[in-house]
């Protein structure tokens, strides 16, 4: 299997972690399977269930590697998009790469008048998140040499995560107006590191650059807010696949926990990208007006 690398060769696909057993992994993965055994029933079938997806998955998807140079195909990515001029929206799926949840946000922004595109991950989905980043970088090219003064990006759960890798090594600054996130794991979630725990190798590598304190969001800089476009983060208190939901928080974005502006709302991870008051939400920061702090009024 190969993935179109930003020059338009062809590279193999590779493992990015390369599944190594070192020893303080081993004794990470004993403290991960004590806690696994004292998780309430209902969350011990949910880690399962996804494991056992991740299994399947891994015979069949690997990683670019993560040598992958920044690129800059567009010569004049010199400047700060103009946030009266809004452009195209580049919407990304999260792990799995499935787009039905995604396509009813498409279709909400697009019945504003606007464009919006989902993208569409390689295989399953669940390959490198670099790779991804690199799908995401060649759209925004596209876009830009179509004359788009600039795009605006909504990354939905590793979807946000893609984004972020974007814009930390394609200058995204330069290219996005706006960037929306909704339940992204910037910090990680411990459901992939249970995955790779209870089932070392198989986790592909999308799950294995989750796990936190991976040397992917190592080297994202999540901490500094230097250099980032405008952006928003919104996330639900009631996440059970990003653990713990706050992973979401993103230094210099505009954060939004979802109860704390819509109290009754009861919103899972997968509900996101079609929750009424999300949708509102992110119609409003995707306008011409300032991206300020939502409030009881998108809650409908």
């Amino acid at each position: 299997m190969a993935a179109i690398c930003p020059q338009g060769r062809l590279v193999p696909l590779v493992s990015y972690l390369g599944g190594v057993d070192r020893p303080d992994k081993r004794a990470e993965r004993a403290r991960l399977v004590t806690r696994f055994a004292g998780l309430s029933r209902r969350r011990r079938l949910l880690i399962i269930g996804v494991t056992a997806a991740v299994v399947a998955a891994g015979a069949t998807i690997a990683a670019v590697t993560s040598t992958r140079q920044p690129t800059q195909p567009i010569a004049a990515r010199t400047h700060v998009p103009a946030q009266d001029q809004p452009g195209p929206v580049i919407l990304v799926p999260g792990y799995g790469g499935s787009t039905s949840a995604l396509n009813v946000l498409a279709s909400r922004i697009q019945a504003t008048g606007r464009t919006a595109t989902v993208l569409r991950l390689p295989g399953t989905g669940t390959g490198s998140l670099i790779a991804d980043a690199a799908l995401l970088n060649a759209a925004v090219d596209s876009d830009l040499r179509l004359g788009a003064p600039s795009v605006d990006v909504v990354g939905y759960s590793a979807g946000g995560v893609v984004a972020l890798i974007w814009a930390r090594r394609d200058d995204g600054a330069a290219s996005a107006r706006r960037i929306i996130t909704l339940g992204s794991p910037f910090h990680g979630t411990q459901l992939a590191a249970a995955a790779e725990a209870m089932v070392p190798g198989a986790c592909p590598a999308a799950c294995q650059q989750l796990v936190p304190g991976s040397p992917l969001l190592d080297s994202l800089d999540v901490a500094d807010p230097a250099g980032l476009p405008r952006w928003m983060s919104v996330w639900t208190t009631d996440d059970q696949v990003v653990t713990p939901p706050d992973s979401a928080r993103l230094p210099g974005a505009l954060d939004v926990q979802l109860q704390s502006v819509c109290p009754a709302a009861s919103v899972s991870h997968s509900e996101l990208p079609t929750s009424p008051a999300v949708i509102a939400m992110v119609l409003r920061a995707l306008g011409t007006g300032p991206m300020t702090q939502p409030t009881a009024a998108d809650c409908g």
